[in-house]
C-alpha cells in the first residue's frame, strides 16, 4: 500500500487531535482550553504575542484573546518590554509553569499509550523520521 503526503499529513492530524481530545478533560481541570495551553507552551520559546501567532499559525487577534484569558487566570504576565516599549512581553507565571507542565504531562502520557502499541525499534525509527522531516534542507 502506497501512501502519499496527503495521506501520511491526515493520519498524522488524526493522531494529534485524538490525543488532544483524550486530554480535554485534564485541560479543563487545569482552567485550560487547547488552543489556551498551545499560547501557554508557546510562551517561553516566543515570549512576543505576535511570535506566539507565526509559530502557531493563529490569527492575531485570537492570540490576543488566549492572552488575556491566560492573564486573567493568573498564568502569565504581560508587561511593557525594556528594549521596545512599543512591545509587550509576555512571562509564564510560577502557576502558568505548573500549568503547563501538568498539561504536558498528560499529553505525554495520552501519546505513549498510543506509543506503547508499537515496537521499541519503530518508535526509534519514528524519532529518526520526524527528525528527518524537520530537519532544514540541505
Amino acid at each position: 500500500m502506497s501512501a502519499d503526503g496527503a495521506q501520511l499529513w491526515t493520519l498524522n492530524q488524526r493522531l494529534l487531535s485524538v490525543v488532544m481530545d483524550a486530554c480535554t478533560q485534564e485541560l479543563a481541570e487545569l482552567g485550560l482550553d487547547t488552543k489556551e495551553f498551545f499560547v501557554l507552551a508557546e510562551v517561553e520559546a516566543s515570549p512576543y504575542p505576535a511570535e506566539i501567532a507565526a509559530a502557531l499559525l493563529l490569527p492575531k487577534a485570537s492570540v490576543t484573546t488566549y492572552v488575556r484569558n491566560l492573564v486573567a487566570k493568573g498564568f502569565i504576565r504581560r508587561e511593557i518590554d525594556d528594549a521596545d516599549l512599543r512591545r509587550h512581553k509576555l512571562t509564564l507565571t510560577a502557576e502558568g509553569a505548573e500549568a503547563r507542565d501538568r498539561a504536558l504531562a498528560a499529553l505525554a502520557a495520552e501519546y505513549d499509550r498510543r506509543l506503547a502499541r508499537i515496537t521499541p525499534q519503530d518508535r526509534t525509527e519514528l524519532q529518526r523520521i520526524l527528525q528527518e522531516m524537520l530537519a532544514s534542507p540541505a
